[in-house]
């Protein structure tokens, strides 16, 4: 389920807001408990840029999210709309047992109740890429299991 152009602009816009977000946001912005930058005991991280506590709402969330190589997320269920542009490297994007190559520039996504897996090759580098989670929350309740690095 990949889009190349047709969400080009809107992601495009998004990466623009979660960087003006992330550069000015103060010290405790950052310290919100739904912002800053979390790491799994696996290895991947998860910055948080943009959440209710600066965007004002919770209708949409906004992380950068890195895989270290040979990283596998195990098959899991998201309770938000789930959608990833791949910023750098390559990314096994698997949903419903259907996988796809994401690169970068490539848009996946997930939905409820849909199941996903998001693996990255041994043999590579780390992958990152912006994730939007709509309605908001989903990324706070993942880095809420994760032990918060900044």
């Amino acid at each position: 389920m990949t889009r190349r152009v047709g969400l080009a602009l809107s992601v495009a816009a998004a990466l623009g807001l979660a960087a003006g977000f992330a550069a000015g946001r103060s010290t405790a912005a950052v310290q919100a408990a739904d912002l800053g930058r979390f790491v799994s005991t696996s290895g991947t991280e998860l910055e948080l840029l943009l959440s209710e506590s600066n965007l004002g709402g919770g209708e949409i969330q906004i992380g950068e999210i890195t895989w270290p190589p040979g990283a596998n997320s195990g098959n899991h269920l998201h309770g938000a709309t789930e959608v990833f542009y791949v910023l750098e490297g390559e990314l096994e994007h698997v949903v419903d047992g259907v996988s796809e190559m994401l690169g970068p520039g490539d848009l996946g996504f997930v939905r409820p109740p849909s199941e996903v897996n998001h693996i990255t090759s041994p043999d590579g580098g780390p992958v990152r890429a912006l994730v939007i989670w709509a309605p908001g929350g989903e990324g706070t309740r993942i880095a809420g299991n994760w032990r918060r690095i900044e």
